[in-house]
């Protein structure tokens, strides 16, 4: 049996990252990998999916030429070049990621690693054979999956989910997809806007369930207006398949339909990669869906056995694992007292206009009984989205009513990212919000609408 400092289960945005520094501080390290370096942020998610979104978007300006005074031919999608920039991309940043943790002299392993012990695994590598390893700490950062769709019927049809739908040869004529939460909303306008009908079917009473009703109806309004079919409270009852169709039994209200499409994608969700692990053994604890709990230092209940990223039921972002594995680095290498707790939570939802988002809405803050003060503004009051004629969206910001501190915000309109992580800087620093509202930027840009927003309190 190898002994070493470290073992890495997982090669995501946290995993590669705490591998490669404890390498260069001297510690002998051992990363497994099931697949691929990178994680599902460059091999599934973030790389491919904003790579080709990139691509949507450029198609919807060439057909909007009209509206800013020039003529276009016709616009025609072809999606073997669209996956083929995807995959340069994918593997542009899989081959840096793994150089990167290489260099650092990790040694890397890829097959499926399973606990035998508290502090002792089983790899078996792809390929053939096995390996035998122990080190006094382990970090899980297996990641998750598309979860399935449970409805009867769904052994025939063939359904897409986030991974394969990016690897279809041609535009789908009807998309229809289960779901209505983040990847539900990127991938259906995408495809939208490559040309094809699409359909949205939530269960929910709208779309977004974790963001404030306001915000969501104007995502709908804007899925509708886009020339999206938005399905509300709306469940699927059956799905039957054929050759190259697939219908939908929904219900809604009491009453039945059906809804014939060509492909069928399941964005309902994802569920943690914990099943071959044999956990058991190590006596690690895991929830009802298969998460690892963790505390706020993101140890299992086992000492010295960690999880991060998507997998110990955390947010599931790319940049919450990146946070995950500088806590472990602090704590496991540089003697520090890192926490998650306190930590802010920004993310954007890579629709057209953007959804930024951070911190509290004003639904968490009212439900933790704060006084708060809540500033809101449509985009279409923004001089520069004007001027770009992209006035779609809105923004909110929620304040503290004592303090003057901000408390979150929510930016759905162009740029939205980027403006929520001014707002973002503007929480690290404890900003009272009047700074933002009195504060000078340039003219015309999209931040000097933080100037009007605060003076719009309802």
């Amino acid at each position: 049996m190898d002994s070493y400092d470290l073992i890495v289960i997982g090669s995501g945005q946290g995993g590669g990252p705490l591998a490669g520094a404890f390498a260069r501080a001297g510690k002998k390290v051992l990363l497994v990998e099931r697949v691929h370096v990178g994680g599902t942020c460059i091999n599934e998610g973030c790389t491919p999916t904003k790579t080709m979104v990139a691509s949507g978007r450029n198609v919807y300006l060439a057909r909007r030429g009209a509206d800013f005074g020039f003529q276009t031919g016709p616009i025609a999608v072809d999606m073997r070049r669209v996956r083929e920039r995807k995959q340069a991309v994918v593997d542009r940043f899989r081959d840096g990621s793994q150089h990167s943790i290489e260099r650092a002299g990790v040694d890397l392993a890829f097959g499926v690693a399973s606990f035998t012990g508290p502090k002792t695994i089983r790899v078996a590598v792809n390929g053939g054979g096995e390996r035998e390893a122990t080190a006094p700490n382990i970090v899980i950062d297996t990641g998750g999956r598309p979860a399935p769709l449970k409805v009867p019927g769904m052994e025939s049809a063939n359904a897409l989910d986030s991974t394969t739908i990016m690897e279809l040869e041609q535009v789908p004529e009807h998309l229809i997809v289960a779901g209505g939460g983040y990847i539900a909303m990127e991938f259906g306008q995408l495809f939208r806007r490559f040309g094809s009908q699409v359909t949205v079917i939530q269960r929910g009473k709208q779309l977004l369930a974790r963001e404030d009703p306001d915000v969501a109806e104007e995502v709908r309004k804007i899925l509708v207006e886009d020339g999206i079919e938005v399905l509300l409270e709306t469940s699927l009852a059956s799905v039957r398949g054929g050759d190259g169709s697939v219908e939908v039994t929904v219900s809604s209200g009491g009453s039945e339909r059906t809804i014939h499409g060509s492909h069928l994608l399941n964005a309902v969700g994802r569920t943690p990669n914990t099943e071959e692990l044999n956990l058991p053994a190590a006596g690690v604890r895991t929830t009802a869906s298969g998460h690892i709990p963790v505390n706020e230092r993101l140890e299992t209940n086992v000492p010295g056995v960690y999880a991060i990223g998507d997998v110990n039921g955390g947010p599931q972002f790319t940049h919450i694992s990146y946070d995950d594995f500088r806590i472990l680095r602090g704590n496991l290498l540089e003697g520090r007292q890192m926490t998650t707790r306190g930590r802010l939570l920004p993310y954007v939802v890579y629709m057209d206009p953007e959804l930024g988002r951070v911190g509290l809405t004003e639904t968490e803050a009212r439900q933790q009984g704060l006084d708060i003060r809540v500033a809101s503004m449509p985009m279409s009051r923004v001089a520069r989205a004007v001027e770009m004629d992209e006035p779609r969206g809105l923004m909110k910001a929620v304040v503290d009513a004592r303090s003057g501190q901000l408390l979150g915000c929510a930016i759905l309109g162009v740029f939205g990212g980027e403006m929520m992580s001014l707002v973002s800087v503007a929480m690290l620093g404890q900003l009272h919000y009047e700074v933002l509202r009195e504060g000078i930027f340039a003219h015309p840009t999209l931040a000097e609408a933080f100037n009007n927003l605060f003076g719009h309190f309802k």
